[in-house]
């Protein structure tokens, strides 16, 4: 097994489940209770990485990352290097691709708190934070974990974009999806199919969690209220 891949792949895991959780909660709250007209447009957006192949998404993010856009300038001129073939650009990939795995569970959770609630909260004189912190959150445990594991499932086994965005650099883009398809343009399929077979416990192993601490609940996609 390629270690280096795995502990690769364990960072960037561990890297975007945190900034997703920084970015994907606010987001997930926004969508859950704004009742603006024009809010599918989002959706829509943040659902794209869902129906779009990956080798799209990560051709885009390239163009995106480039040293001629706006963004890539603006990393060059504060990093003095490229973003692309980067693990900050992994990071970043994966970030946008795995955002509706994180946004869609929390915001169906969130969408699922009794309004009641709420207004008993603010009738009490509970501050909007306050409200936020100590009933919607623990109330929607669920969908948090649903999302954090969900991100981090689809991390972990990531190919297209990681391909595209990152290359294949030993220790700072080669994650473990693209060590398993090196090892079968080797014929190396030892190698490939055990690392192969620790995906898959580990991916079966996940579902298993998420499946038994939500039985009974519906959290995967948002309610209308």
């Amino acid at each position: 097994m390629d270690w280096q891949a795995l502990i690769l792949t364990l960072k960037l895991d561990l890297v975007v489940c945190a900034l997703l959780v920084l970015i994907g909660i606010p987001l997930a709250y926004w969508l859950s209770v704004c009742r603006w007209r024009l809010k599918f447009l989002f959706e829509a957006v943040i659902a794209l990485p869902l129906v779009l192949p990956p080798t799209v998404l990560g051709f885009y993010m390239l163009l995106a990352m480039g040293p001629r856009s706006p963004l890539g300038k603006l990393y060059g001129w504060a990093w003095g290097r490229g973003l692309p073939f980067t693990f900050e650009g992994l990071v970043l990939a994966s970030v946008i691709y795995s955002l509706p795995f994180m946004v869609q569970p929390v915001a169906a959770a969130f969408s699922a708190v009794d309004p009641k609630l709420l207004a008993a909260s603010a009738v009490l004189g509970a501050s909007s934070m306050r409200t936020f912190l100590r009933v919607v959150l623990p109330l929607s445990s669920a969908g948090l974990l649903t999302g954090l594991v969900l991100t981090f499932a689809h991390t972990l086994g990531e190919f297209g974009v990681v391909l595209m965005v990152g290359g294949n650099i030993p220790g700072q883009t080669r994650t473990v999806s693209i060590s398993i398809y090196d090892n079968v343009q080797a014929l190396d399929y030892t190698a490939a199919g055990r690392t192969s077979l620790a995906l898959l416990i580990a991916s079966f192993a996940i579902l298993c969690l998420v499946y038994a601490f939500n039985r009974g609940k519906t959290v995967l996609w948002p309610a209308q209220r």
